[in-house]
């Protein structure tokens, strides 16, 4: 990787660690490869290749439920809460 690239995303993932969304593991028996892409504005978007970790899941036999049923669902709720808007992919 970049040496100026891998400073940056060391700083995020930093920022993943100590927020606890993320922990550091011994060993593992598969690693999912960093893709680090350059937006337009400069900044780098960190994605992650998960086809490893996909080839060792297995299939959900109670798929998520569509979004219009999602929405439809809410309708019956005072109050809605939106969180982690900035890291929303996440």
């Amino acid at each position: 990787m970049n040496l100026n690239y891998a400073q940056r995303v060391r700083k995020d993932i930093d920022k993943l660690l100590d927020a606890h969304f993320i922990f550091s593991i011994e060993t593992t028996q598969w690693l999912s490869l960093l893709v680090i892409v350059l937006k337009k504005n400069g900044k780098l978007r960190i994605c992650v290749d998960y086809q490893t970790l996909n080839s060792q899941t297995k299939i959900d036999s109670f798929p998520l439920p569509f979004l219009d049923l999602v929405l439809d669902t809410m309708t019956r709720h005072d109050m809605c809460y939106f969180m982690n808007g900035y890291n929303g992919y996440n």
